[in-house]
Order: structure tokens, then sequence, then C-alpha cells
């Protein structure tokens, strides 16, 4: 990561935003930021996935707006000119970590074996994305991880809702949770931004007993 404050320790959890019309971007950003969950997570999953950022750069200075499923040096490049304030990506190569590096906003490049965990350590990142969290291993391997490698902390994604958020928080070398449960389908079509308020506001208080984060 950059010398930038930390994404991890912003808020227990990360929402990962998948958005189909970018039209949705800012009052969903809202909804998200009205009930505790400033840093927003948009993958590069919809054609409209930079307009979104953008919009959300923009009009809701309060959001914390980073990009996610980042695969290539030239996004990452997109990315922070349409306003993406850290990047996120599922896995990484030596090319894609320079982009990010080089990008000046925090980055958390993803991992899901040990031995991508200690590359990283031997290239100075400390920060990164355990995916795909639950497939991966879960609390257990991040557990496992604490012991040999208690320099590295995660932001594990994948699988994670609200019954098995608090046990990731729970862990030393956990600073947050990605998730998308906050943002169910029926509520995004119907633009139910209430609901989505109300279910981030749950979220944000999962990490109440969290020991994780700090």
């Amino acid at each position: 990561m950059s010398s930038s404050p930390s994404v991890l320790d912003l808020a227990p959890v990360l929402p990962v935003v998948v958005v189909a019309d970018p039209a949705d971007a800012v009052p969903l950003a809202r909804a998200l930021v009205a009930g505790g969950l400033p840093a927003i997570e948009v993958t590069l999953r919809t054609p409209g996935a930079l307009e979104a950022i953008r919009a959300i750069s923009g009009e809701v200075p309060q959001a914390v707006v980073g990009a996610g499923t980042v695969l290539t040096p030239a996004q990452a490049e997109e990315s922070v000119a349409a306003g993406a304030r850290f990047l996120v990506s599922p896995g990484w190569t030596d090319a894609l970590l320079a982009a990010m590096r080089a990008s000046g906003v925090p980055y958390l490049p993803g991992v899901s074996t040990t031995s991508e965990v200690v590359a990283l350590l031997e290239r100075g990142v400390r920060e990164m994305k355990f995916f795909p969290a639950e497939a991966a291993g879960g609390t257990a391997y991040l557990r496992s991880l604490s012991g040999p490698l208690p320099q590295a902390r995660f932001c594990p994604t994948g699988g994670i809702g609200p019954g098995s958020a608090p046990a990731y928080l729970a862990l030393p070398n956990v600073g947050c949770v990605g998730g998308s449960w906050m943002l169910p389908a029926d509520a995004l079509a119907a633009r139910d931004w209430a609901r989505v308020e109300h279910l981030a506001r749950e979220a944000a208080a999962l990490g109440g007993e969290g020991a994780g984060r700090g």
C-alpha cells in the first residue's frame, strides 16, 4: 500500500458494488455512507463502472470510492483518472502490482495462498485482499497465517455474509471484510435506498467486537 490512510481501517465492512446503471451510483453511495460504510468498492465488471466511480467521486464527497476487479495496468490508470481513491484486485502479477504502486493511491492486491502472501511481503506490500475467502480456507486459513506472517493484514472477500463476518473481524490479521449482502438484488432493482442504508448500518455494527481493526 502507499503512505495514504489504510482502506482496511475506514470501516469494518467494504461494500463490493456492481453498478448496472451508472444513474444509480450516487443514491446507492449516499445510502451506504449514511449507513456507516464510507469506503465503497465499485467493481470493473460493467461497462458503466468508471462512470459510476466518476459520479460518486464528484457528488458524494463523504464516500471513499475505489475500483475493484482491477486486472490490468490500464484499468488501474483509468480508475484513478475517474476518481478512484483505492484499487483492489482479485489477484496480482508483477506488472499489475507495479501499476497499482505507481497509481499513488492505496491498493489491495489479491492473494489466496501462503506463497503469494510471502511474495507480496518480499515486495514491501503488507495489506492484501484474501480471495475467494470462504473457498480458500476461510477463518481457519487466515488464523493459521497470523502466526508465521503476523505482518500481513487482510480484507477477506468472497462468500462472506452477516453471519460469518464477525468471526473474520475478530482475527488479529483482518482489518475489514468485503461483501455485497447489504446490496440485495431486489433492493437494487426497486431502488430501495432506505433498505440499503438499513442493511449498511447493520453491517457497520458488525465490527463492534472485531479485534483485528485498528
